[in-house]
């Protein structure tokens, strides 16, 4: 059988609440619009992790944190662990990665055949939670307020930096796959740090909002008491006590982050512009790892179960799907098999160990029955919390905090907790019973406790003495590129030239 193409463009930190049905009709985002009305598009779509790391891990895998031991953004991603990229290019697909994906560990590669950059974010353990201090902040890593009250206007930025490689690597390569030299199928990964904080943004993108109407939270900030247990630990975490937040520092940062999303869209449309030029065919795919609260409630960043950190973008343009909206509650967690079935490629040997399931039933008009199931074991959390997204209710449930029961059509802003209402006591047994055949909380539990105790040891022992990091270091032959004397000019300018004679 012939394989499609398969183009995946992920982006970090981008609320899906922003995504209704492809980009909200007040971005300037030319490019994803358009991507948007080939695509199906997923208006429920959940992180299976509001945080990086496990949440790559699972979008890339198919499985949650609980499973793959990815809980924080410094727990190591196991090599024997299949990834999209194992199964396909296990079926004979060429797999390359532009950009970041935050693996934690010695493999930085977790089946792609090639890495075009390095990561912008460290590969080692330093970065581990500690469930032994509760309340510990770790002040050289952990996020702060300081991304609110330092938004503004940059011409450049360490994550400016980062992204305008990104997006020039994969145009590079989308020509050197249009060379033909490779017979094979592709799957490239595209994987940009924008919209993420800091929240600074170019002159150009930042002046396309001068008169944005969305420059204020819906739900304004809320007093510290009035948060539920876990909020009030990510305010603590992020040293807000420190910090002075004006509604000034508010409308800046939602400004750059809105800035921030028409720059990607200017990245994304520049790679479909090349793969237009090269007439080259690919399913494409749009995704985020998670959220933004963007100061909803008063809450920044992730970390929590809140639609803003929790609801990501989702749309797929494929060949044989119809464009369209589902509004069915989806996962990260099911673009592995969703892109395995796309390609025509068997998970059958892994599947009982699989969270996901594959969306193209429900692009073909079926329903989904399972609930959605995300989890969170990182900073700012004392023991794991899990949630269940399933039709109109959104549950949560920790050890150490209340649960919660939002009937987000009726509140899509999850202000009314109806876990103590008597009316939906029925709802409320219905999730929990459903939770309690998925998790074993205190298993869970342990686990991530002992995962964080030998993650302190190891990396502790190897900052002593000399240091050999884990980073990945992208390798380009000099030899090898442009003209060289081992080659004959003619053939090469023949080869590296596309289109061939026209």
């Amino acid at each position: 059988m012939t394989r499609p193409n398969i183009l995946i463009v992920m982006v970090d930190q981008l609320n899906g609440t922003l995504f209704p049905d492809g980009p909200a009709d007040w971005l300037h985002a030319p490019h994803l619009k358009r991507l948007a009305a080939r695509s199906v598009r997923f208006a429920n779509s959940y992180t299976a992790s509001p945080l990086c790391a496990p949440a790559r891990a699972s979008f890339m895998s198919g499985q949650l944190p609980s499973r793959t031991g990815v809980y924080d953004n410094a727990a190591e991603f196991a090599s024997s662990i299949p990834t999209y990229a194992h199964h396909l290019r296990r079926a004979g697909y060429y797999t390359g990665l532009s950009g970041k994906m935050h693996f934690v560990g010695p493999d930085q590669l977790h089946g792609f055949e090639e890495r075009l950059t390095t990561d912008i974010y460290p590969a080692d353990f330093g970065w581990t939670p500690d469930y032994r201090k509760p309340g510990e902040r770790i002040d050289w890593w952990y996020h702060n307020m300081g991304s609110v009250t330092g938004a503004g206007v940059a011409e450049i930025s360490n994550q400016m930096e980062y992204d305008d490689e990104v997006a020039f690597m994969a145009e590079q390569k989308l020509y050197d796959l249009a060379r033909g030299k490779d017979a094979r199928p592709w799957c490239l990964t595209v994987s940009f740090t924008h919209p993420h904080d800091p929240y600074v943004a170019r002159r150009k993108y930042w002046d396309l909002y001068e008169d944005c109407a969305h420059l204020q939270p819906d739900v304004p900030a809320l007093p510290y008491a009035d948060h539920d247990p876990h909020a009030q630990r990510i305010f603590d975490a992020n040293d807000w006590r420190n910090f002075t937040i004006t509604e000034d520092d508010i409308a800046r940062s939602r400004r750059a982050y809105f800035a921030n999303i028409s720059y990607l869209d200017d990245k994304i449309g520049g790679i479909l512009d090349v793969l237009d030029r090269t007439r080259q065919d690919a399913i494409v795919v749009f995704v985020s790892d998670h959220g933004d609260m963007l100061g909803e409630r008063g809450l920044w960043f992730k970390m929590n179960f809140y639609d803003g950190s929790a609801r990501v973008p989702l749309m797929i343009a494929a060949p044989g799907l119809a464009p369209g909206r589902v509004e069915d509650p989806v996962s990260t967690i099911d673009l592995c098999p969703t892109l395995c079935d796309l390609a025509g490629v068997s998970m059958a040997e892994v599947m009982p160990w699989t969270d996901g399931e594959s969306l193209v039933p429900l692009a073909h008009g079926r329903t989904r029955q399972s609930p959605v199931a995300m989890e969170y074991a990182a900073e700012a959390s004392i023991t794991p919390l899990v949630g269940l997204r399933q039709g109109r209710w959104k549950y949560t449930n920790c050890a150490a905090d209340p649960e919660q029961l939002f009937d987000l059509m009726a509140d899509p802003q999850e202000r009314v907790n109806l876990a103590d209402d008597p009316a939906h006591a029925g709802t409320l047994e219905h999730f929990r019973v459903m939770a309690a055949a998925r998790w074993d909380l205190e298993a869970f539990d342990a686990a991530v406790r002992e995962s964080q105790a030998r993650r302190w040891v190891v990396y502790e022992a190897l900052r002593n003495g000399s240091y050999y990091p884990w980073d990945f270091q992208p390798l380009r032959a000099a030899s090898e590129r442009f003209m060289r004397n081992h080659m004959d000019l003619n053939v090469l300018e023949e080869n590296q030239r596309f289109p061939r004679g026209e």
